[in-house]
């Protein structure tokens, strides 16, 4: 993995480094934690994983998981979903 290293032009403007850091800035871990769960009016999901406020919709990927696990985020992942399709086969049996 190569990576670009890329120095800030020198502008006097007023936000030229807010600028710069939109324009240049990424990520290479993976994001977690930007749809928050649970029943506060904060939460973006509820414990089932529905978007509040769109019916029909559910987020089942890292975005849920409050905190970046130890390892790669994909084995979590596969658990919520797993965790969430038991529920929901559950809930169709039932009917």
């Amino acid at each position: 993995m190569t990576f670009a290293v890329q120095s800030m032009p020198l502008v006097a403007r007023p936000g030229a480094m807010h600028s710069h850091i939109r324009d240049t800035a990424g990520t290479m871990f993976h994001p977690v934690g930007t749809f928050q769960m649970g029943t506060d009016h904060m939460a973006v999901v509820d414990p089932q994983l529905k978007v509040r406020g769109v019916e029909g919709l559910r987020v089942v990927d890292a975005s849920v998981m409050p905190n970046l696990v130890s390892g790669n985020t994909n084995a979590a992942t596969m658990v919520v979903a797993n965790e969430l399709l038991k529920s929901c086969c559950a809930r169709y049996e039932q009917v």
